[in-house]
């Protein structure tokens, strides 16, 4: 029997990682609602500590990414989880309003911020070298994949013994996948002998070499600024992020309630979703490895677009145009993931993926920050979500037609290299 390469037990865990840490995220769509009962705070205050998490999540990313080459995928995963676990768990405690700002918002919205879909970016390029869209998609729908896992089970715990379950259920999880990050995570393949898989030694990434993990994430920021590349994935990733995580991943449930379906179906919406997002994003990993994923890009955010204009509709209608929602939008979910790092690793490198895509995925945080508070402000403003959806499916039409607008053109390599940015 030929042995199983070691690329797969390192994708498998980050797989693990990754899901736990999408629990995480998606626990405050179960949670706004108990908030405000309990403590009489507005929907717009909640949003607003839930919008700090966001933020973080995104902004931390980039230098997530340098740490990671600086000091190692184990000791920089090991430490997060254990700040999650202890944010998510104190969150338990809170009296005010304050310390959900504090809890959620700075220590978890940072924790979580080193077990985004940048270390899958990273691992994947360092790994592997064929079937990286694939494995990459099958990562990024562990984001769907960790609501269909625990959001139901998180809103009926929430519900029978009250919000502080489900709060204390995930911080028993992150703190117990930690060794396991610790006793199966190696760096590189060079770590346990074996050359990147599909490929050689030739095609192997190299360690950075003890660049600075601040001035190599704002060197790649400098560097990212100046390229239209960079502009046009970070712009529609932010547009991904209002769409997805900010609009429909936070505002979903309390938005079904409002229309008075229960919390636990409404719950079980996102997580068919999920089911949908883990073939829809796999199928995009594929395809990503074989047609231009620009056109691809184009046609995910112009059918997001047609179905955010439609949920308002399906959310007021019978119970079918709910579950043909989540179909649809469902298949849609993260599927811009693959060929977003794709285009990222085609025009700046595998070596600097990781910042790089960084900084893209702080723009979609950015997004899904702005359409949290945006979003929750509507509803306490204007006393509905309709706006909201209205407008997040305009902004993704748009996404749409700026890759349609970018045709044929080939990104172009910078040229970037660690010895380089150490001379800056």
């Amino acid at each position: 029997m030929r042995r199983r390469h070691y690329a797969w037990t390192v994708a498998a865990v980050t797989f693990v990682v990754l899901l736990v840490a999408a629990g995480i995220r998606s626990t405050p769509g179960v949670l706004i609602v108990p908030l405000e009962q309990e403590f009489g705070w507005s929907r717009a205050a909640i949003s607003a500590a839930i919008a700090i998490n966001l933020v973080l999540y995104g902004l931390i990313g980039p230098f997530a990414a340098a740490v990671i080459d600086r000091f190692g995928v184990r000791r920089t995963l090991g430490a997060a989880l254990l700040a999650l676990a202890t944010g998510v768990g104190l969150t338990a405690f809170m009296q005010h309003r304050w310390q959900l700002a504090l809890l959620w918002g700075v220590v978890v919205g940072t924790g979580t911020g080193f077990t985004a879909i940048v270390l899958g970016a990273t691992l994947v390029n360092r790994w592997f070298t064929a079937r990286r869209g694939l494995v990459l998609g099958v990562l990024s729908a562990s984001t769907a994949t960790g609501q269909l896992v625990f959001l139901p089970a998180l809103a009926a715990l929430a519900t029978e013994y009250g919000w502080r379950a489900p709060v204390l259920v995930m911080a028993g999880l992150a703190l117990a996948i930690a060794p396991v990050v610790v006793f199966f995570i190696r760096d590189y393949p060079a770590d346990v002998g074996v050359a990147p898989f599909g490929g050689t030694e030739h095609d192997a990434v190299r360690a950075p070499g003890g660049v600075n993990p601040a001035h190599a994430a704002l060197a790649g920021l400098r560097d990212g600024l100046r390229s239209r590349w960079f502009w046009l994935l970070a712009g529609t990733f932010f547009i991904c992020g209002a769409s997805t995580n900010g609009l429909v991943g936070t505002h979903l449930i309390p938005a079904c309630v409002d229309h008075g379906i229960p919390m636990v179906a409404a719950a079980g919406l996102l997580a068919a979703m999920g089911v949908f997002d883990l073939v829809g994003t796999t199928a995009s990993g594929w395809l990503t490895d074989r047609w231009d994923s620009r056109k691809l890009l184009g046609w995910y955010y112009g059918l997001r677009g047609l179905s955010l204009f439609a949920l308002p509709v399906a959310l007021a209608g019978p119970e079918p145009a709910r579950w043909t929602f989540a179909v649809f939008y469902g298949l849609d979910w993260v599927a811009t993931v693959p060929p977003t790092a794709r285009l990222a690793a085609d025009a700046f490198g595998k070596e600097r993926v990781g910042i790089m895509f960084g900084w893209i995925v702080a723009a979609h945080q950015l997004g899904a920050a702005t359409a949290a508070w945006g979003a929750g402000t509507v509803r306490s403003e204007l006393g509905g979500y309709e706006a909201a959806f209205v407008g997040a499916g305009v902004l993704c039409i748009a996404a749409a037609a700026a890759f349609f607008a970018a045709g044929a053109r080939k990104p172009l390599r910078t040229g970037w290299s660690p010895a380089a940015v150490a001379a800056k």
